[in-house]
């Protein structure tokens, strides 16, 4: 299993969200790229990167950020946050990232993800992020009536091949990830699942591990101390 650090931009600065509410932030003392640079020599081979600014926004508007981040180190970064057409993802691509992701997008112009599923088959991910099993679009911001689950199995059929998962209700909170969830969208043939949102323990991260999940995205729990990012690599490495 992969391990993918967080970065999440807003405004040019590191910093969490608590349950994707972007009242209550907390930033952090690092640039982006002294983050990713902390996080290789951690032993992170991989980065996840998200502009909060441009989820609302459908626009780059932390390219320079971004950019920072894939220039600083030799790890393969995955960015998400207001990818709404191919020029958005081409410019990301030519820029270094290793995978662009896509969210509100997926919901409003299916065809589009489908099309880019097709065209670039290992460099695009879903972000499915879900309130009650609801998905959610634009930062978070709006809860649809679409079933995450159904829609998972949809992407799937589609040719997508990458999801990332998060449970809204457990990002940024440190109580734990949603693992019934994961136990139930590893069964769907076809996809690789990326767990996201509360994961707070080692014994967590082995839990993912040994259910099938393809990788997992820790924030919170790095930047608090609350697990070892090195400790967290070794453990789903195993």
């Amino acid at each position: 299993m992969i391990i993918f650090p967080a970065i999440d931009i807003l405004g040019g600065k590191v910093v969490r969200l608590f349950k994707g509410d972007y009242e209550e932030v907390k930033s952090y003392p690092v640039t982006c790229a002294e983050a990713a640079l902390s996080f290789r020599a951690q032993c992170a081979s991989h980065i996840h990167a998200v502009d909060l600014d441009g989820a609302k926004s459908g626009n780059a508007d932390n390219a320079k950020a971004v950019k920072s981040i894939i220039s600083a180190t030799d790890a393969f970064v995955e960015i998400g946050g207001g990818i709404r057409c191919e020029k958005q993802i081409c410019d990301y691509l030519e820029g270094g990232a290793g995978r662009v992701i896509l969210g509100t997008a997926a919901v409003y112009d299916f065809g589009f993800v489908k099309d880019m599923a097709k065209k670039y088959p290992a460099k695009i991910a879903v972000g499915v992020d879900a309130f009650d099993e609801r998905v959610a679009v634009s930062g978070w911001r709006e809860v649809t009536d679409i079933n995450s689950i159904e829609f998972c199995n949809r992407l799937a059929d589609a040719g997508v091949r990458n999801v990332i998962y998060t449970d809204i209700s457990r990002d940024g909170t440190l109580t734990g990830t949603n693992l019934e969830v994961y136990e139930r969208l590893v069964k769907i043939d076809g996809l690789k699942i990326t767990a996201s949102g509360g994961i707070a323990s080692l014994k967590e991260i082995k839990i993912l591990k040994d259910i099938g999940v393809y990788a997992a995205i820790l924030g919170k729990a790095i930047y608090e101390g609350k697990i070892s990012l090195s400790a967290a690599v070794a453990a789903a490495e195993e």
